[in-house]
């Protein structure tokens, strides 16, 4: 028998991303519509599922590099009746992804770094760009599939080069500040013809 009547040999078309890859990744939330505003979510775009667990619908999509294009969907966990573990889940996820989004050592507890992982609503995380470490779980019916379980930041090796940044020796990327900081006003430019000891 030929390779055309035997197909026990041929490749399983798994069409998974292996996992530990790490790539840059956009999220963007399917709005699920239910706002509570006491705990910050609001703009609908939290889901509430039919266990009475809160989460972000989220789909990651892959921007660059061999997997492209690439959609990996996600829930992040705001909130379960069974407990905290799926909320702090989803937080630790959150911080990951501000970090990595906006160039912040997990260990850096400075005041900018602080701030820049504050945001002003759930709204903030929709378009972020991070780079991501792609997982592999199960979905409900038990077939594999991809997920993005945490965020990778400038502490690893890799992110400046995953990020497209420039790698220095000591490549420490600056913090970017949060959305709701005020930009500080820039000086007036020089009046042309005067002096620079006059401006």
């Amino acid at each position: 028998m030929g390779s055309w009547n035997d197909f026990n040999d041929a490749q399983s078309n798994t069409n998974l991303i292996p996992k530990g890859t790490l790539a840059k990744v956009r999220l963007t939330i399917r709005p699920g519509g239910f706002d509570d505003p006491s705990q910050g979510w609001t703009g609908g775009y939290a889901t509430r599922g039919s266990t009475g667990a809160v989460y972000l619908n989220g789909e990651f999509t892959v921007t660059e590099g061999q997997y492209a294009r690439r959609k990996i969907f996600t829930l992040i966990g705001l909130y379960s009746p069974k407990g905290p573990d799926w909320a702090n889940m989803g937080r630790s996820m959150i911080r990951g992804m501000l970090n990595s989004a906006r160039g912040i050592s997990d260990k850096d507890q400075s005041p900018q770094a602080q701030s820049a992982r504050r945001i002003n609503g759930l709204g903030d995380l929709d378009g972020i760009e991070f780079l991501a470490r792609i997982d592999v779980g199960t979905d409900a019916t038990g077939d594999d599939k991809n997920e993005i379980r945490s965020a990778v930041t400038p502490d690893h090796r890799d992110y400046a080069q995953n990020m497209g940044l420039a790698v220095q020796p000591g490549y420490h990327p600056p913090a970017q500040p949060a959305p709701q900081q005020s930009v500080q006003q820039q000086p007036a430019s020089p009046v042309p013809g005067r002096p620079s000891w006059a401006q």
